[in-house]
Parts: C-alpha cells; sequence; structure tokens
C-alpha cells in the first residue's frame, strides 16, 4: 500500500511541473448562404477530392441558462465557414454510411480547419429526402496559439432543395490553446 500511495504523491508531483494546454471551446451554427460561396482554396486542402462544395455563414445562438435551450439562433453573421464533402453518385445518403467531410471555419478568434467523416443519420426525418448527419472532426488548422482539438456537429443537408429546409449545421469546436505535453520520459525541471 504504501508503495503504491509513493508512486501516486511522485506522479502528481511530476505532473505539477508539466506544462499544460487550456481548452477553449466554441459554440456556434452554420446556414448555408448563396451570398458566402465556398472557398475554393479550402476544399483544394481536403485530403480527398471534393465532390460537393457548400459555403455558410457563422451564427451565434443564445441559449436559456436553465436548460440549455437555444431560444435565439442568431441574426447576425461573424463569420464564414465552407463545408467539403465527397458525395459520389453511387453513394447513396442513407442511415449508416459515413461521408469525408473537411470543414473550415473563419471566425474572429482566425481560421480552423478540420477533417474526418459525417455519419448519415436519417434520410427521412421530418420528410423524405432532409439527410440528418452527425460529424466528427480533427483540427488540421489553426490560428498560432492552439494545439490541436476537435469539431462536432449535428447537421441537416437538404440536397433536394426541399421548401421550408435549410442545409446547416449545430458545431462544438474544442480547441487546445498553449503547450502540447512534454514527451514521455521528460524530466521534470527540480524545485
Amino acid at each position: 500500500m504504501a508503495r503504491w500511495h509513493d508512486a501516486v504523491v511522485a506522479l502528481m508531483f511530476a505532473g505539477a511541473f508539466e506544462a499544460r494546454a487550456e481548452s477553449e471551446v466554441f459554440q456556434f451554427r452554420t446556414q448555408e448562404d448563396a451570398t458566402k460561396p465556398a472557398d475554393a482554396a479550402a476544399c483544394a486542402a481536403a485530403p480527398f477530392e471534393a465532390t460537393v462544395k457548400l459555403g455558410a455563414g457563422i451564427y451565434v445562438p443564445r441559449a436559456r441558462e436553465q436548460d440549455g435551450k437555444w431560444v435565439d439562433l442568431g441574426q447576425k453573421s461573424v463569420g464564414m465557414a465552407t463545408a467539403c464533402l465527397r458525395i459520389t453518385p453511387g453513394t447513396p445518403l442513407a442511415p449508416g454510411n459515413q461521408v469525408p467531410a473537411h470543414m473550415r471555419f473563419v471566425l474572429p478568434e482566425g481560421t480552423f480547419a478540420a477533417t474526418g467523416t459525417c455519419n448519415v443519420v436519417s434520410n427521412d426525418v421530418p420528410v423524405a429526402g432532409l439527410v440528418l448527419a452527425g460529424c466528427a472532426l480533427k483540427l488540421v488548422e489553426m490560428p498560432a496559439g492552439y494545439v490541436g482539438g476537435t469539431v462536432s456537429s449535428t447537421s441537416s443537408f437538404n440536397p433536394k432543395k426541399l421548401p421550408g429546409y435549410a442545409t446547416g449545421s449545430y458545431y462544438t469546436l474544442l480547441a487546445y490553446r498553449g503547450s502540447p505535453p512534454k514527451a514521455a520520459g521528460a524530466k521534470a525541471p527540480t524545485p
């Protein structure tokens, strides 16, 4: 028992000297906007050939403090987004299918880009033809001072231009700012 306790104390003491990255979270929504065309350079940076390129405005919603429900979707655009997807005619947008995705967000904080996949959840809720998906992406480009992070979304895609439905997403961007963790075996400074 004493050895275990000593090992835990030693790890805690050593950890006190390691530089830690601090997390920052951004929450926003995007909505496709013909006046904000997709950035061709963003899609050229994708690790795949993008067959669908969407431009969108970025908006910051306001939520109720007691339950988190969004009560105002945000009317003023605070930035621009580009979505680059690989959807081929032979790949139906059916539940369970994964779509390669690369996104770029130009925010007041700077430009963030992320790559990953979007998983099709439904293609008939609330109406046939509207595609609902969830995306999980890794940050691959970020402003100076950031060391990495993730982006996730709940998205709707309206490829058939069904009236009354928009293409857009609700995003959470988690980015770490600061020093990356030290390499294994690095010595803590002497007190």
